[in-house]
């Protein structure tokens, strides 16, 4: 049962990957695809990296597979759990995270993640994790809302408080404190789910890596021709910078990745391809830039009436 229940998981995150690429291959409408590479890592398993790069749509995007076993889990995925330390493990996903080319595009992250812990003589311990989240330049309410909307119509079928839980987990995970802000409008962050059962589970992850594409989609369609200049440019690259700042010092997949002997490649495929930082740079009062600022990074309910 565990093997078929593993393979299972498999086939579904091969499947994602994809579905997505797919879909985002058609956005580009021939201008760029994904370029694919096999991996294998030394202790166990391996992984499917695709990255496109250089389109007309997007500038850079990766959407990777992997499933990796070892003999430990690395120190990331037992801070909280220490009695887990010495279980050899087996974990798989698929984590992507688009950069567009056009500032009125937002970037946007999806994962979605699998671990099992095992060790003979005792019960096997797993759990899922993963979620989405939408990080504007120039945002645009109703993309937020429907961003949100989304969000909420993957958790429904699981219970009226899912939504509520996994939104403000997102907000409080992907918060960067040294700069008392949130990464950017938030979205689902869900980790160490096993409640209900494996099959309830497996379909809440599924469901969250589904709605992945129909929450990002229309965004990119209605803003990936919208007119811009240097000045948004810029401004777009300066706001990367704080996407580099959460994924090297707060993202528990990075260290996880890089702990456990991961592909650097791969693990740091979710940079940005160009990124500036400016000396105490601060958005002019009034001005389009400091709508992000004043009004979009801090946790709000978006779906209120």
């Amino acid at each position: 049962m565990k093997i078929r229940r593993i393979e299972a998981v498999k086939d579904y995150l091969l499947n994602l990957q994809d579905r997505i690429c797919a879909a985002l291959e058609q956005e580009e409408d021939g201008a760029a695809h994904f370029a694919e590479d096999l991996w294998e890592r030394a202790e166990g398993g391996g992984g499917r990296t695709r990255v496109l790069a250089g389109g007309s749509v997007f500038e850079q995007g990766g959407v990777n597979f992997s499933h990796v076993s070892g003999f430990k889990l690395p120190p990331s995925a037992t801070a909280k759990r220490p009695e887990l330390a010495d279980r050899q493990f087996q974990a798989m996903g698929v984590s992507l995270v688009i950069h567009p080319n056009n500032p009125y595009v937002p970037t946007s992250h999806a994962n979605v993640r699998f671990l099992i812990a095992e060790k003979a003589g005792e019960p096997d311990v797993w759990w899922f994790g993963g979620g989405f989240d939408l990080t504007p330049f120039y945002p645009f309410r109703e993309d937020v809302i429907h961003w949100h909307q989304t969000a909420k119509a993957a958790c429904e079928p699981f219970g009226e408080t899912v939504y509520p839980a996994y939104k403000k987990w997102c907000d409080e995970y992907f918060y960067l404190k040294h700069r008392n802000e949130t990464r950017g409008a938030g979205g689902l962050f869900f980790d160490d789910l096993n409640e209900g059962g494996f099959d309830r589970s497996f379909a809440f992850m599924q469901s969250v890596g589904n709605h992945y594409l129909p929450a990002y989609l229309p965004i990119v369609q209605k803003r990936k021709s919208t007119p811009y200049g240097e000045r948004e440019r810029e401004f777009q690259l300066y706001r990367r910078g704080r996407y580099v700042e959460f994924n090297l010092v707060y993202d528990r997949g990075t260290l996880f990745g890089l702990q456990s002997g991961g592909r650097t490649e791969s693990i740091l495929m979710s940079m940005p391809p160009v990124a500036h930082w400016r000396y105490n740079w601060r958005p002019e009062p009034g001005s389009q830039e400091a709508v992000l600022y004043d009004q979009y990074l801090k946790p709000q309910d978006w779906l209120e009436n």
